[in-house]
């Protein structure tokens, strides 16, 4: 660590401290995260709005923790100018598009049930040097979501049994299913999601070209392929198989899906 001038803001690395302190959007994500979980917990208010608060809020901290993992990977990689466009911070509004990448995941959420990946953050990879550092930098978001399905589930198991109010199990184990989902989805062989850019560093020069050239439509084919009635059964069978190797009840987080559409009747 040094300093900029005398009596100036620390640096590290040549990058001023401010850019890695968390943005006060994700501080207040995580506020909002916790303070409608004791909600839930003690059943305050509309306990069905308080548990749409809880799952929401919880996935958009996940989807911030997502990318800060590709960005801190890839910083320390090589690409110590991903600080500077601010993806060190945590801040939802960074990782591209705010529709793309908060209001969708939302929705999907919300109408489907499954975890959609969210934002990207933009690596230069000419910063980073070796193959296998770029799939580390990619496989670190989907690596964040597996970690957090086991820890989700290890509470959910660990806590049930010592009681408490359903509603608010029954919201973390929605929150396990969808990071369930976005694990499966983001580990995906598809061009432009994490599972693609994993294995893109490894192709042949002709292969990489057509990879990038199908990169920027990763959302348009991962739809087309959940849309296609075999693949999408394919993926559901795998994600519900997981879910129950797991020892997530699908009655539990069934019911937190319907507790979060709180217009509904």
């Amino acid at each position: 660590m040094g300093y900029d001038r005398p009596g100036g803001e620390p640096l590290v690395l040549g990058v001023p401290r401010a850019a890695f302190r968390p943005s006060p959007i994700f501080l207040a994500l995580v506020a909002l995260f916790v303070t409608s979980g004791v909600l839930v917990w003690n059943g305050v208010g509309n306990v069905r709005f308080d548990v749409f608060l809880f799952v929401v809020s919880g996935w958009l901290v996940s989807l911030c923790l997502h990318e800060y993992a590709h960005a801190v990977v890839a910083y320390r990689a090589g690409d110590r100018d991903i600080a500077h466009r601010g993806y060190l911070t945590l801040n939802p509004l960074k990782y591209t598009h705010p529709l793309l990448s908060i209001v969708l995941p939302v929705v999907v959420v919300l109408l489907g049930g499954i975890g959609l990946p969210g934002g990207a953050v933009w690596v230069d990879r000419h910063a980073i040097p070796g193959r296998l550092r770029h799939t580390l930098v990619s496989l670190a978001g989907p690596a964040t979501n597996v970690l957090f399905t086991l820890l989700l589930v290890v509470v959910l198991r660990v806590g049930i049994d010592a009681g408490g109010p359903i509603e608010f199990w029954a919201g973390v184990a929605l929150l396990a299913f969808l990071q369930l989902t976005a694990s499966v989805l983001n580990l995906l062989p598809v061009p432009g999601l994490d599972g693609g850019n994993m294995i893109q560093p490894w192709l042949n020069p002709q292969w990489r070209r057509m990879y990038d050239m199908f990169a920027p439509f990763g959302f348009i084919l991962l739809f087309a392929l959940l849309w296609n009635p075999r693949i999408g059964n394919w993926f559901f069978t795998a994600v519900f198989w997981l879910s129950d190797l797991l020892g997530l009840p699908p009655w539990l987080y069934s019911t937190a899906l319907s507790l979060i559409r709180f217009w509904q009747t």
